[in-house]
């Protein structure tokens, strides 16, 4: 197999939509897979590259395994399988059944994606296996199956790697910790909250050089390392709040003087 090509699984966020037209202009093949695949129809077109879409059931585990076999073999194997799946969700009242649908997708879907991917890698001798995970699995937070589940994803990945060292196999496992763009986004940060297209690079340039884990982007590591290193009663008394949130306390604290 001589032509670069690369599965993505999760491929209709903006970002991974980056990463594939970045990943194009470089001459790689793809094969998107998402949940709404008509939506990626236009896209997939507009790329440089042949790119093919499959439907994506994130929240079925054998389907999963069925899709990504058989796109594996429409293919005849491939050099990258990255994954950016996953499913975050907040209520102070703690209901269930958004507990169950992030495990469903977050645990045991990127789960069976990523034993597939490697089994398929295994028996091809080589290649590589990525995933966009987050800073937020460092600890636990509010979040409290998403914190839990990324934590779980890096652990998981942490073992594949170990697993591929010892078969003696040349299989690339990269652990792409995002940062929490969101929470910068919410605060309207612009130090956290880089352009779509640097993500991407930052992203592609850690997979090529085959980084065990990488932060994305860089600055990103530092936030990490404070975190690790809070006491606990200091992180549980941590709040993300926007800047307006911040002024109109501040004014109303001003007012009861």
């Amino acid at each position: 197999m001589t032509q670069a090509t690369a599965i993505i699984v999760g491929a209709s966020s903006l970002l991974s939509r980056e990463i594939a037209k970045q990943l194009a202009d470089e001459g790689v093949e793809l094969a998107l897979l998402a949940q709404d695949p008509q939506s990626l129809i236009e896209f997939s077109q507009s790329l440089p590259t042949k790119a093919q879409v499959f439907p994506l059931q994130i929240d079925e585990p054998e389907a999963i395994i069925s899709t990504l076999n058989a796109v594996w073999q429409s293919l005849g194997g491939a050099h990258l399988i990255l994954v950016n799946t996953g499913l975050t969700h907040y209520d102070p009242e703690l209901p269930w059944q958004p507990e169950q649908d992030i495990i469903t997708v977050n645990v045991q879907g990127f789960s069976a994606i990523c034993n597939t991917a490697f089994r398929l890698f295994r028996d091809q001798g080589y290649g590589q296996l990525a995933a966009i995970n987050s800073i937020a699995g460092l600890r636990g937070g509010p979040s409290v199956a998403y914190h839990a589940s990324k934590a779980y994803a890096q652990n998981y990945f942490e073992g594949l790697s170990m697993h591929a060292q010892r078969l003696k196999l040349p299989i690339t496992i990269t652990d792409i910790q995002l940062g929490m763009l969101d929470k910068a986004a919410m605060q309207q940060n612009r130090l956290w909250l880089s352009p779509l297209p640097v993500v991407a690079s930052q992203i592609i340039k850690a997979m090529k050089t085959g980084k065990r884990r990488a932060y994305v982007t860089k600055r990103w590591r530092l936030v990490a390392w404070l975190t690790k290193g809070l006491p606990e009663f200091v992180y549980n008394t941590r709040h993300w709040k926007t800047k307006a949130q911040k002024k109109a306390e501040r004014a109303a604290k001003k007012e009861s003087k």
